[in-house]
């Protein structure tokens, strides 16, 4: 492995790392910067399947907007192969939250990403990303358990 390419890979943890962080805070414009233009993606061990940005973009901004639900997406062990000098393909692991303060329930579950990146203009870009879950668990919220901060305005 050489120095240029462990600067390539930590682009790509970068640009991963930045898809998450504009997920959680709805920033959909920036997020759709990510992505190729006939990006794919299958969310939910390919329940949910897109062809496209602006189809992936629907789906994301479609099934996140509501400011009552609150979530919290952290990748971790990265294992990134470079294929190329412009294409790469990565396994992520997954851990995430989901508040919904609209049915009173928190969703917890961890799965792993399988991503395929590819660089146009010496920056990566997104063209598949998507996950299969390990497990998900879903439990009500306790009546005592007081929601005190919020991006959007404490509820």
């Amino acid at each position: 492995m050489t120095p240029e390419d462990l600067v390539e890979l930590e682009a790509i943890k970068r640009l991963k790392y930045r898809y998450l962080r504009l997920i959680d805070t709805k920033e959909w414009d920036e997020l759709a910067t990510l992505f190729l233009p006939d990006a794919t993606a299958t969310y939910s061990d390919g329940k949910y399947s897109f062809e496209g940005r602006d189809a992936i973009m629907g789906f994301l901004s479609d099934a996140m907007a509501s400011t009552n639900m609150l979530t919290s997406h952290k990748v971790h062990h990265p294992e990134i192969e470079l294929l190329s000098s412009g294409s790469a393909r990565a396994v992520w692991a997954l851990d995430d939250v989901v508040v919904h303060l609209d049915y009173n329930i928190t969703i917890r579950g961890a799965a792993f990403y399988a991503d395929d990146y590819v660089k146009v203009d010496g920056e990566w870009k997104i063209k598949h990303t998507g996950y299969e879950r390990i497990y998900e668990e879903m439990q009500p919220r306790a009546e005592d358990i007081k929601l005190t901060a919020k991006k959007w305005s404490v509820s």
